[in-house]
């Protein structure tokens, strides 16, 4: 195997010294032109550091994507979140790109922790995770002049026929249209258990749940709770103690299928149940579930940010029909 190019290699091909070499890899600005040149083309020649460190050099550019580590929820949830940093890391890399994980606990962590290493050129460009209604993050990165791309729509003034920002989402009102047209094989009653309004990303899984039940004129039961196992069991319990009767749940998480799982068993019944987000719980119990298809995701935030094969951070303009992508996922049955 022939051995990796070293520093001394670089140096003794350049005609400079092992610091000058250093220099040039960390400090270029103190390194004469002439000079910096040499040193970047015995670089390029020898294949040192796969031409990575030559090209940030060249272009000015960190060659780095910034994304937020979402706090660790343990549990059910954040399993969409993990697949899909692994995925951009992985899918970066074939483009040369790296990733700079940090952490913030909130929105304006988030920002200045953004601003700060654009500011500092750590970073080219960023991806921001978790969006919410008018998601705060979004103007302040514009102001800032930080181009980023965002898995979730801003649900904002954002929207598909005017947008204003590059987005990529997963179309969950079509993966609940589809568990909804599936559970409907159980029998006419459906029911679905969802996250209280005003959740853009809940409004829209409620959506599909509306519009299959109305196209199969069927009956459909609404409940609602927060998004945890044990607010789903007490929900689902206290729908069942009233006299509800469904022949089959549909959920906008699998957080929320577990709990309604639970307390048909408590009660005695075994009901269809069908979840959202295909989380390994969801094949360890064997329930259906959405698949989110966040490598999916992933290909297509790249695709936005540097173009189908670029290795550069380059995003595509923002215009009607263009400025997003919308994944559709996956009902897989069990």
């Amino acid at each position: 195997m022939a051995k990796a190019p070293t520093v001394e290699d670089v140096a003794e091909r350049a005609g400079v010294s092992r610091q000058t070499v250093s220099n040039v890899l960390n400090t270029p600005d103190i390194v004469r032109p002439a000079t910096r040149e040499r040193v970047l083309e015995a670089i390029d020649a020898l294949g040192y550091r796969r031409h990575a460190a030559a090209r940030r050099l060249r272009l000015r550019r960190s060659s780095t994507i910034g994304i937020r580590l979402d706090p660790y929820l343990g549990g059910v949830s954040g399993v969409v979140l993990d697949r899909f940093v692994h995925a951009i890391t992985e899918r970066a890399s074939e483009r040369d790109m790296r990733m700079l994980v940090y952490a913030a606990r909130t929105a304006d962590e988030e920002i200045a922790r953004l601003t700060e290493l654009w500011e500092g050129g750590e970073i080219d460009a960023a991806i921001i995770t978790g969006t919410v209604s008018d998601d705060p993050r979004v103007g302040r990165l514009d102001a800032a002049g930080l181009p980023f791309v965002s898995f979730g729509r801003p649900w904002g003034e954002d929207d598909i026929a005017d947008p204003l920002h590059l987005w990529v989402d997963v179309d969950g009102a079509a993966g609940t249209h589809a568990a909804t047209a599936h559970a409907l094989t159980f029998g006419s009653r459906t029911a679905f258990l969802g996250w209280p309004e005003g959740s853009g990303t809940g409004d829209d899984r409620e959506r599909g749940w509306r519009d299959a039940v109305a196209d199969a004129g069927a009956a459909g039961i609404r409940l609602v709770t927060e998004d945890s196992v044990p607010h789903a069991r007490r929900s689902v319990a206290a729908a069942l103690a009233g006299g509800m009767e469904a022949d089959a749940v549909v959920c906008a998480s699998d957080s929320l299928a577990v709990g309604a799982l639970l307390a048909f068993s408590d009660a005695g019944r075994r009901v269809p149940v069908i979840g959202f987000d295909n989380t390994p719980t969801a094949e360890a119990l064997g329930f259906s579930s959405v698949e989110q298809r966040p490598e999916d995701v992933a290909g297509a935030v790249l695709e936005l940010m540097m173009g189908p094969t670029g290795d550069v951070v380059a995003p595509r303009r923002v215009q009607s029909g263009s400025a997003h992508a919308l994944i559709t996922p996956e009902l897989v049955v069990r």
